[in-house]
């Protein structure tokens, strides 16, 4: 069976753009989606890079980058508003994946996902995690309650140290085989690996 493994953090507008599409990207073309959260600032620190690289950016270059993420939302048809609450601290809703049934996990990213960069929602806020998931019909008192567990802390951490062992360096990367693929705009790379795609790398 072919499969996607998707490297995500809330905190990434980039991220979001690509959890947009690649669900339907996976059932189109017949491939299991694995979802793969991981706390970015925790793995920013690990290798060596700024934890908010948007705010490190020169001034030309954070205006383009902000700029194409509202060209992709247009390119594909997505609400996207830049958070008002940036960066955000996205613990508790990683960890709220993590302790999610499996049957549940992709209808919560996406609401996640959705109430931060679209409803500008602040997620790191008890009450608002209770109602996004209650909204996927999913017990969102017991789940927040659930990410003050230490199995469940354990699980982000693990799942942090796993994505840097992968080679991930930031959000989203999918890794179809052997490949791993970087940014949103990668997308295509994706499908075209999904479909037996071997380029040629150093």
């Amino acid at each position: 069976m072919k499969r996607v493994e998707f490297f995500f953090d809330f905190s990434s507008p980039f991220a979001y753009l690509g959890a947009t599409q690649v669900e339907a990207l996976a059932a189109r073309k017949g491939a299991t989606l694995v979802y793969r959260p991981f706390l970015l600032g925790a793995l920013f620190k690990a290798i060596g890079t700024p934890n908010v690289p948007l705010a490190a950016m020169p001034e030309p270059k954070r205006r383009l980058i902000t700029a194409d993420l509202y060209r992709w939302a247009d390119h594909w048809g997505v609400p996207f508003r830049f958070a008002s609450r940036f960066p955000m601290n996205t613990v508790k809703p990683l960890r709220m994946v993590l302790a999610a049934p499996e049957t549940h996990v992709g209808p919560l990213v996406a609401a996640l996902y959705r109430a931060y960069w679209a409803l500008d929602r602040d997620i790191s806020a008890d009450d608002v995690l209770v109602d996004v998931a209650t909204s996927v019909g999913l017990d969102g008192a017991a789940l927040v309650a659930a990410t003050a567990d230490e199995r469940i802390k354990q699980r982000l951490r693990e799942a942090t140290e796993q994505a840097e062992r992968a080679g991930v360096c930031g959000a989203p990367c999918f890794r179809v085989g052997d490949l791993l693929f970087w940014g949103q705009d990668r997308l295509l790379f994706v499908e075209k690996a999904l479909d037996g795609w071997c380029p040629k790398e150093p």
